[in-house]
């Protein structure tokens, strides 16, 4: 069953942009730490400590996928949140935190957010491509090129 299971997951992928992938990865990344919480506050630290772990994996994956030459100031930017972050899971998993989880989470959200909006951008943009009228040439260049052709 896991092998269907990873199968489906990976043509799920092959599919996707850039961004679509870096939102699934956010996606993880929310979700375990969420499910972190909810465990932390209901008294289940081993599962809680699972799902932090899950987390910082779906986090260090965005870290080491930064394309920092490309990417320049904005990748770097982004590379110190994800230290920072990684950093505060570790601390949570020592303290059980959930202020300081709710705190990575809010953080994780809003990056989330932006590539979100950076998709609907570029959606947005190629719509606008594909449904442009053409622009029609002046009249006296056609009048040159049927008179000259």
């Amino acid at each position: 069953m896991k092998g269907k299971i990873d199968a489906y997951r990976q043509a799920d992928t092959m599919g996707k942009s850039q961004l679509d992938l870096i939102i699934m990865v956010y996606d993880g990344a929310l979700k375990a730490l969420r499910t972190a919480g909810d465990y932390y506050r209901n008294d289940d630290p081993g599962a809680g400590y699972e799902e932090i772990q899950k987390g910082k994996r779906f986090v260090t994956h965005l870290y080491t996928t930064l394309d920092t030459k490309k990417g320049g100031e904005v990748a770097a930017n982004l590379a110190r949140m994800y230290v920072y972050v990684l950093s505060e899971c570790y601390v949570i998993e020592a303290t059980k935190d959930t202020e300081k989880l709710d705190a990575i989470i809010q953080m994780l959200s809003n990056l989330r957010s932006g590539w979100a909006g950076l998709k609907e951008q570029q959606a947005e943009e190629v719509e606008h491509e594909t449904t442009r009228e053409p622009v029609a040439a002046p009249a006296e260049s056609l009048e040159q090129f049927v008179t000259t052709g």
